[in-house]
């Protein structure tokens, strides 16, 4: 059905897209307030530009786990203060693995505090951590079909609907972003006569989704598709193996 195609699609951009985390940090002198292991998780939290053309994940590379150039990039920090260090400061030995945003503030160091370490990044799945989740807030409704006849022009669905996509033009009521209803069916409630019915087109689905900054909106999309074809494909030549 429509809905478990896009489904599907939801499930596999929050978690099966890879993207590059950083999954290692190894910190050489830290004089802040906080503690390795907490500039270590904050690290990990920020969204790396990704392209997994030119890397693999971990276990799928040839170096079996070991490490090499495409499977990991390094990261280098190396900050005094006083200042506030940035995601920024990191400097990376591949130009395009950077962080997605380079004002994601990491700490603040006072004066003659100092923080040098090396970041060891990752691709990896969001169903193994959720830093390497790409698609963030995915969700879906299918598209909401108002139709109204019959209207007495009491205005009553008009006071009733919370999204406010409903107005009065001549002897009916029109509606101005159908996108925007939430299919909570209230303005039915409301109206005495019946004038006005909400129904789901089951054939389009409104999908709504972010990014973490690793891809684009377009590049994500993309790619989830892709891994489902893959996935499909795959199923499709077991059954054959079973005739």
């Amino acid at each position: 059905t429509n809905n478990a195609f896009v489904n599907s699609l939801r499930r596999i951009m929050l978690s099966e897209v890879p993207t590059i985390a950083i999954d290692e940090v190894n910190i050489y002198d830290n004089t802040s307030v906080l503690f390795d292991e907490q500039i270590a998780l904050r690290l990990a939290l920020i969204p790396l530009k990704t392209d997994m053309e030119s890397y693999n994940l971990p276990d799928e590379c040839s170096c079996n786990r070991e490490g090499c150039t495409l499977c990991q990039v390094s990261l280098t920090l190396s900050a005094e203060g006083p200042k506030i260090v940035y995601s920024e400061d990191l400097i990376s030995t591949d130009p395009k693995i950077l962080p997605a945003d380079p004002k994601i503030p990491i700490i603040e160091l006072k004066d003659g505090q100092k923080l040098f370490l090396e970041a060891i990044a990752r691709p990896g799945l969001g169903k193994n951590h959720a830093k390497w989740q790409a698609g963030v807030a995915c969700g879906y409704k299918n598209m909401p079909m108002i139709a109204i006849t019959g209207c007495d022009q009491c205005n009553a669905c008009i006071t009733e609907c919370s999204q406010k996509i409903l107005k009065p033009q001549g002897n009916t009521i029109v509606v101005i972003d159908p996108f925007k209803c939430t299919l909570c069916r209230l303005c039915e409630d409301a109206c005495d006569v019946n004038a006005i019915k909400v129904e789901e087109d089951e054939k389009t689905a409104i999908f709504n989704f972010e990014t973490d900054g690793s891809y684009t909106a377009q590049e994500l999309l993309l790619q989830a598709t892709n891994i489902l074809q893959r996935k499909a494909n795959a199923l499709k030549d077991t059954l054959q193996t079973l005739q």
